[in-house]
Parts: structure tokens; sequence; C-alpha cells
């Protein structure tokens, strides 16, 4: 129980769960070239990185659009710049998750020893695969034991409208249906994560449903008792591009040959927000990835995730 009550809730901006520090890197003494925490002055850059990629980068793209600016967060999280010499060359957010954006290894390894050196506490790190892994191998003598590694994350992404006919079931959630949204919510994490969202109170994880419902971000289906049949969320979104997560079947209505029907039905909902649908997956979930096939999802990349 002990491991679980540690965890950081990962849709908070910072964290406060201390990991072990090496007394001797007190001071971040950079290697080669510098990292430096980002600020106003830093946007237009940031910008440019981040549309290298738009699908790839959708996480650091979302928090640009809604707040304008590459400063610090209020509830603390950073965004921390490579430099190269001559301009802004990497990048990677720093909150309660670490993300990478456009991350050189040479500027994973900086980042790495950076986030060592001043003690940053996270829960997860995401993102491509490769910029992930390199950062995890700075990290990972100085951080808890992961909670799981997912290196070969399929990232996959739909430019059109869904290739078959999408449930007509599906709609945004509203407030109405919290109260019978939120068990679904909690189990899905639970599936996927191996912990309860609740562990430690249950404020911030409500507070974070409430506000995929109030921006449409939330979707969900019930059958005629009342309970959730399907529930999707979109868990970034920006101009360009939507990400969907958070996808969960009622265990009763699973092996009917539902999901790839729901699926596209979230891609017609989700593009009433941006013209391209994204999304990441296990690759070991063989019966998910058939399904987005089927709709029409195209592999583009690979994620890799680590849970601590």
């Amino acid at each position: 129980m002990a491991r679980i009550l540690s965890k950081v809730a990962p849709w908070l901006a910072s964290g406060t769960r201390a990991h072990r520090r090496d007394p001797a890197l007190h001071r971040y003494k950079p290697a080669q070239g510098s990292v430096r925490v980002l600020d106003d002055s830093d946007t237009a850059e940031l910008w440019a990185l981040v549309n290298r990629n738009p699908v790839a980068n959708i996480f650091v793209a979302s928090h640009l659009e809604n707040t304008k600016t590459a400063a610090p967060t209020p509830a603390g999280g950073q965004i921390l710049g490579y430099d190269d010499g001559a301009s802004l060359a990497s990048a990677c957010w720093a909150g309660a998750n670490i993300v990478p954006v456009e991350t050189s290894p040479v500027a994973a390894q900086e980042f790495g020893r950076y986030l060592v050196a001043t003690g940053k506490s996270f829960s997860s790190i995401f993102g491509p695969s490769d910029a992930v892994m390199d950062l995890w191998s700075e990290l990972q003598t100085n951080a808890s034991s992961p909670f799981d590694v997912r290196p070969n994350q399929p990232l996959m992404e739909l430019r059109t409208g869904p290739a078959i006919e999408p449930h007509p079931g599906l709609r945004f959630s509203t407030m109405e249906d919290f109260d019978a949204l939120l068990p679904a919510c909690v189990a899905m994490f639970e599936e996927e994560v191996g912990y309860s969202p609740l562990v430690g109170g249950d404020q911030f994880y409500k507070q974070r449903i409430a506000s995929f419902i109030n921006r449409r971000h939330s979707m969900v289906d019930f059958d005629g008792g009342g309970e959730v049949v399907f529930k999707a969320e979109l868990g970034s979104v920006s101009s360009q591009v939507t990400q969907i997560q958070g996808v969960w079947m009622n265990p009763a209505y699973r092996g009917r040959g539902l999901s790839a029907a729901y699926l596209a039905a979230v891609v017609l909902l989700a593009r009433e927000h941006a013209p391209v649908t994204s999304l990441y997956v296990n690759d070991y979930n063989a019966p998910a990835m058939a399904s987005y096939r089927n709709v029409g999802f195209e592999r583009v990349g690979t994620f890799a995730t680590i849970l601590l």
C-alpha cells in the first residue's frame, strides 16, 4: 500500500513526491550546450519547435494555446529549453509529467542532469520513444523504481473522417452525467495504470473529469439502465490535433464488436475541435490496435511511457 500512496496525481502541473538526490549534484553544471527555464520571450521559438510535429507535440501545443506563453505556470509547471549555441534546439515540459519536445540525445542527457540536480518530482515521462528512453537513462539512478516501463507505444493519426460507420449513441458528456461517468473513469484508470486515481483524495481527479466535460472533451454512451457502455476523453487538444485518451468499454459489453464503431464516433466528435485525430496505444494491446486500424488510423511514430 505504501507504494501506491506515494503516487503523484499525473494530471497536476507539479508534484511533491521526493526523489533520491546525489548531494554532489546540488548544482547543475552543463556538459554541452545549456539548459534553462523558458520565459515569455521564448514563446515564438518554442512554437517553432512544437510545429515541427504537431501530432507528437500535442501536449505542449495544447498548453501554449491555453496559456499563450512559454513562461512557468502558477502551479509550478515549467518548460526547459536547450540552447545549442545558436537557437532553442530542444525543449522539455517539467511538471508532474516530463514531456520532451523535439529532444535530441544530447539535449535529453542535459535535461536529465538538470532534473536530477534540481530534485524535480514527477510521476511519469511520456512522449517520443527515443527521447523518453534517453531521458530515463539519465534519470533512473535517482528516481524511484518505475511502476511500469512501456517503450513501444505506436503513435497513430487519422486525418480524414472514420472509415466505418460511427455508433449513433455516442455524444459529448454533460454535468448531468458526472455521477454515472466518474466510476467508469476510475475503472479505466485502474485498468490502465494499476492504482486508483482517488487514492489520497478525490478532489483533483473529480475536477479533472468535470473539466473534460465542460470543455466538451468527454464522450459517453449509456445503456437503457443508465450504465455507461463506452466512454472516452480528448486528453490534449490544440487547434490542429486532438489526442484520444481514456477509452473504456464496460466489461459487460466487451467482445461484441462494438469498439470500432464507438471509436469512429469519437473521431467524428473530435473533429469538431481539430481536423487531425491522434492517439497512442500499448503495443501489446492487439484488439485495440485492430480497432484503430479498422477506423482508419495509421501509425506515424512511436511513443514511450515511464510510470513512477
